[in-house]
């Protein structure tokens, strides 16, 4: 997995850098005003306490798996 950063010409999102591998699928995150407010509902606000609650009752899982995981994927599906 990697972050990139770019900007939107001509409704196409432009990636800063080298350009990216021809049909890399990508998900966008939109990065907001700052001030903007934000807003849960309240599943959405239900589904955190009980992730918090999960966390406490130690059922996580450590970032460094989760990402070791997510980075295993990422070589599995660019070596296909």
């Amino acid at each position: 997995m990697a972050i990139y950063t770019g900007k939107v010409v001509d409704g196409k999102v432009i990636v800063d850098g080298d350009p990216l591998p021809e049909g890399t699928e990508v998900t966008i995150h939109v990065a907001g005003d700052d001030d903007e407010p934000f807003y849960l509902t309240p599943d959405m606000e239900a589904e955190i306490e009980e992730s918090i609650a999960q966390l406490e009752r130690g059922e996580g899982i450590p970032g460094a798996v989760v990402l070791a995981e997510l980075d295993a994927i990422a070589q599995a599906a660019a070596s296909k």
